[in-house]
């Protein structure tokens, strides 16, 4: 099929060309000539060019011209939007289907309102210690902590712990609930210092133990714990939450994070049949947990085991506070950094709310980007000299 379009009042050509206004040779072709109208420009019925006959006259501004088509070959109709070309049949005829409309899935971003202020921030200035948490991206917050103070009446005589839970918080409520009870009745009795470290990690593998043997176990939780007994610490850590003492000024941490990058760590996982990667400069268990040593996992336990390192030392007036905190707040912030910033709330004549000192960590890891939950204990020591 052939198609041409004459333009008869274009500035460039003459009406008097013969080559697209001579109206005695389009009229003695063997060509038929078939109006179009285009909908966008909307003719009323007074306009030249709805009369018939505007689709001969070479004042129109288009004009069509079609070779006449086989005999018995019926032309589909020509539609343009929602007009379409007269060819003599029905309206119906000339309307393509519309298609079948796509359902499109469309993604949300952003979290759901926690259900009241304190799921998402819980704070507490307790007896010889102050602890803020602050949850992070996600729906529910999964760190928890514990503390038992006075005990059997003896003000030096007392148990801290931080829980840092990971696919759901279940592990994390049951070790906050359990691990310092286990802990003080293996540990009761014990006076030498490789009893007491064996008798805290009974107490762990306790808990891990009763956890797992529970209904509907899911997920883990990291642990670091901080007993204080006749004046001697002992700090225990199953995971990456981490303890950092300030002694004089100068950070010190009592604990190392059970990560897959360790070597003595990856070489254990490796030993027993296990094997570790990386992804994105992240070390997993199984492609999966970032953590080697925890509470729960059930699905790993084989190599994320729940016994804890525990380091024991005696207190003495140079070792001014212990900060506790999950891995939330070392992710973003130094072990010197904290203590820089948390030692001006525990040292010295002045008095200030140790409650400030753990808003003022959990918010700067915020301010860093940190996604995660943030959970800070500040405990000052010279209280069990």
């Amino acid at each position: 099929m052939s198609c041409s379009v004459a333009v008869c009042n274009s500035p460039v050509f003459s009406p008097s060309s013969s080559l697209f206004c001579n109206k005695s040779s389009i009229l003695s072709s063997p060509q038929e000539t078939i109006s179009l109208t285009l909908s966008h420009l909307k003719p009323t019925a007074s306009s030249p060019s709805s009369s018939p006959s505007a689709a001969a006259s070479p004042k129109s501004p288009f004009r069509l011209r079609f070779q006449k088509p086989p005999t018995g070959f019926a032309p589909a109709p020509l539609v343009l939007g929602s007009d379409s070309v007269s060819t003599g049949q029905s309206p119906s005829a000339l309307k393509r289907k519309r298609p079948t409309k796509l359902d499109i899935p469309i993604g949300t971003a952003g979290f759901s309102s926690p259900a009241s202020e304190e799921s998402r921030e819980v704070e507490r200035e307790g007896d010889g210690y102050s602890i803020y948490c602050k949850r992070g991206r996600r729906e529910a917050m999964e760190d928890r902590f514990s503390a038992t103070t006075s005990l059997q009446g003896d003000r030096k005589h007392a148990m801290f712990g931080v829980y840092d839970g990971h696919g759901g918080v279940k592990a994390a409520e049951f070790a906050a609930k359990n691990l310092d009870k286990n802990v003080l009745v293996e540990v009761a009795g014990e006076r030498d210092e490789c009893e007491i470290a064996n008798a805290v990690k009974r107490g762990y593998l306790a808990t891990d133990a009763a956890f797992l043997d529970g209904e509907d176990v899911k997920g883990g939780s990291c642990c670091v714990t901080a007993m204080v007994r006749d004046g001697n610490l002992f700090v225990s850590n199953a995971g990456d939450c981490r303890a950092v003492m300030s002694v004089g000024g100068v950070a010190e941490a009592l604990s190392s994070d059970h990560r897959p990058s360790r070597d003595d760590e990856r070489e254990r996982i490796e030993t027993t049949g296990g094997y570790v990667d990386t992804f994105n400069g992240v070390w997993r268990i199984q492609g999966s947990l970032a953590v080697s040593r925890g509470i729960g996992d059930a699905h790993l336990k084989k190599w994320v085991i729940a016994e804890p390192e525990t380091k024991m030392l005696r207190i003495d007036e140079e070792h001014e506070f212990l900060i506790l905190a999950s891995d939330g707040l070392w992710d973003k912030v130094s072990n010197q950094e904290a203590v820089d910033i948390a030692r001006p709330f525990c040292v010295g004549t002045e008095v200030k709310p140790l409650l400030l000192a753990c808003k003022k960590l959990v918010n700067l890891s915020a301010s860093r980007g940190s996604s995660d939950d943030v959970s800070v204990m500040l405990i000052p020591l010279r209280q069990f000299i």
